[in-house]
């Protein structure tokens, strides 16, 4: 039998149903494991053992250590990891990745058994392929639609592996094939064919998959398969390389680090691989590996390196940092990285991180515009002014983001943060400029040497301090995931509503009494009306935070408040008569 051009068509169908599968799984896993995959990095430590460990459950949970290096490079370029902390992740993800090699070691399974039987590929892959489609298509809940997903993926991989296999048979008894794996028995030919063919296809998975595929002709010796999978090893960095295009120096530095520990490797570990083996008068190099030998090979090279590279990984940085140099000025950090948009779940955290910022910096303008309002000296108006052009900037550079990451294929949660975060950014947004406007009245006040009566003064500061609570505690309900908080915003929001019609009925039985004048009274009414839309930012933050914490967030924010409020529940009245009660203001005559 020999290898013909329709093997060639199948070989290739085979590897595209590889890759595809490798895909559908990797990202359902990521989607399934979105929550967990989060808290997982928001665990990111400078304890390089931490790191490493990280790295290899990561690589694990996604079946890819080109995604996990991908994802390092981003986080390097956004800041949210130093250079450092990246080179235990990045060694931990390659050995992490040696998971997949051995479920695909399955298709060298062979024997007469029922537990050989079972494990067999040809009985393991239309059992996932069932199991998937039953789950996906009978089911509703997204949770369980992904796992079928999963199930799927991996058995389209395994399908796209056995036609590969099924593909190559025809090689066995082709004298061309044998000279050609003779020619990679040289090990700078086997390393560089390892390394360009990874390259190409951008998957060590897949590169791999194709020698076990081979192996099953019985004409990949392991002195062939040796260098071959250490050039995968090199080959898999071109990811990590390419995503770094137009990235800050650090990012750029991580690929560096990535692409230096599996070339040096290589460097150290196949000449002591040759070295060890003529000492002591090896022989096996001639003997013919199987799928599972291949798997072996490729999770015994990566623990060696690390072992052997284990006194020098400290160099790495300063190595990357001599490489990349200081006077390269490409890219500086970027506050959100499109490369993390491959990881849905992951640019989701990274969204809110920096909506986090965005949240605090807005508040915090509105404290300072409090106090140039007690007391003017204008120390802080350029601080204000700053903050509102930076939450303008956080609000544009959100938006087009959280747009983007929309048409990602997110879970069911992931979709509902990113929908709540791109309305939530709009109210941060809204407060920084109602610092401004308070800034503004503060000025003009100073200006004019102008000065409220005492009672109103005193009913202003009433108002502020209710105004400064409800920002404490729409800001810890959010940042904090304090639903406790969120709770006790919308009664409060009433409260402050109450005040500010209160405030306005008093100034007018002052102007009738010739206490306050005109000017002040419309320097009064634009102060209490942006204090009173600041309280209404903070309801709808609030409102997003209860939202997402509730079943059905089909319902509108407006819509689920009102809801809240006319539930008129025990625990909605008990806070609004304590801050009823809290911010009292006196009667007046």
């Amino acid at each position: 039998m020999g290898f013909d051009v329709f093997d060639i068509i199948s070989l290739f169908g085979g590897l595209a149903l590889f890759l595809f599968g490798m895909n559908l799984m990797s990202s359902s896993l990521e989607k399934r494991a979105g929550g967990r995959l989060k808290s997982l990095l928001s665990n990111i430590t400078s304890n390089p053992f931490k790191g490493f460990l990280l790295g290899v459950g990561v690589t694990a949970v996604l079946q890819s250590s080109s995604a996990t290096t991908v994802m390092v490079v981003g986080f390097v370029n956004s800041g949210l990891m130093t250079l450092g902390q990246s080179v235990g992740l990045i060694v931990g993800a390659n050995l992490g990745a040696s998971i997949t090699p051995w479920l695909l070691s399955l298709a060298g399974v062979q024997g007469g058994s029922v537990l050989l039987e079972i494990f067999k590929m040809s009985t393991i892959t239309p059992v996932m392929a069932f199991i998937g489609a039953i789950l996906y298509i009978f089911n509703k809940k997204p949770a369980k639609r992904d796992t079928g997903m999963i199930f799927l993926g991996f058995a389209i991989l395994m399908y796209g592996m056995e036609a590969m296999s099924g593909a190559v048979e025809g090689l066995r008894d082709m004298p061309q094939f044998g000279e050609i794996i003779s020619v990679l028995s040289n090990p700078l030919v086997g390393v560089l064919a390892g390394t360009v063919i990874t390259a190409i296809i951008q998957s060590s998975s897949a590169s791999i998959g194709i020698l076990q595929a081979l192996a099953t002709t019985g004409k990949i010796s392991y002195g062939t398969a040796i260098p071959v999978i250490m050039g995968q090893n090199i080959g898999t960095c071109i990811s990590a390389i390419l995503s770094c295009i137009g990235a800050s120096k650090n990012a750029k530095r991580a690929a560096m680090v990535h692409l230096s520990f599996n070339v040096l490797s290589t460097v150290v570990v196949l000449p002591l691989y040759y070295l060890v083996y003529y000492l002591a008068g090896l022989t096996f190099a001639d003997d013919f590996a199987t799928p599972v030998a291949i798997a072996l090979i490729n999770t015994a090279y990566k623990i060696i390196s690390i072992l052997v590279l284990l006194p020098v990984l400290r160099w790495l940085e300063p190595l990357s940092r001599l490489i990349i140099r200081d006077s390269d000025k490409n890219g500086e950090e970027t506050l959100l990285d499109e490369r993390l948009l491959k990881s849905p779940a992951v640019a989701v955290g990274q969204c809110r991180a920096v909506t986090v910022a965005m949240a605090e910096e807005a508040s915090q303008s509105i404290f300072d515009a409090f106090r140039e309002l007690n007391a003017f000296d204008g120390e802080l108006s350029e601080k204000i002014m700053e903050a509102e052009n930076h939450v303008d900037y956080y609000e544009d550079r959100l938006g087009t983001y959280l747009v983007k990451l929309s048409g990602q294929n997110l879970s069911a949660a992931d979709n509902a943060q990113a929908a709540k975060l791109l309305h939530m950014i709009s109210d941060f947004e809204r407060i920084s400029d109602h610092a401004v406007n308070i800034l503004k009245s503060a000025e003009e006040i100073h200006e004019k040497k102008l000065q409220f009566s005492s009672d109103a003064m005193q009913e202003l500061n009433t108002m502020i301090d209710a105004v400064s609570e409800i920002i404490t505690l729409a800001l810890a309900s959010f940042r904090d995931d304090d639903l406790n908080s969120a709770v006790m915003v919308e009664p409060l929001e009433q409260v402050v509503d109450n005040l500010k019609d209160r405030i306005r009925m008093n100034h007018v039985k002052r102007m009738q009494t010739g206490e306050c004048t005109i000017e002040l009274g419309f320097i009064l009414t634009d102060l209490v009306t942006n204090l009173e839309r600041v309280s209404d930012h903070c309801s709808n933050i609030a409102g997003y935070m209860l939202e997402m914490s509730d079943a059905n967030t089909d319902v509108g924010v407006h819509e689920f408040l009102h809801n809240v409020r006319s539930g008129e529940t025990k625990e909605f009245n008990d806070y609004y008569d304590y801050f009823r009660v809290k911010y009292r203001m006196p009667e007046r005559a």
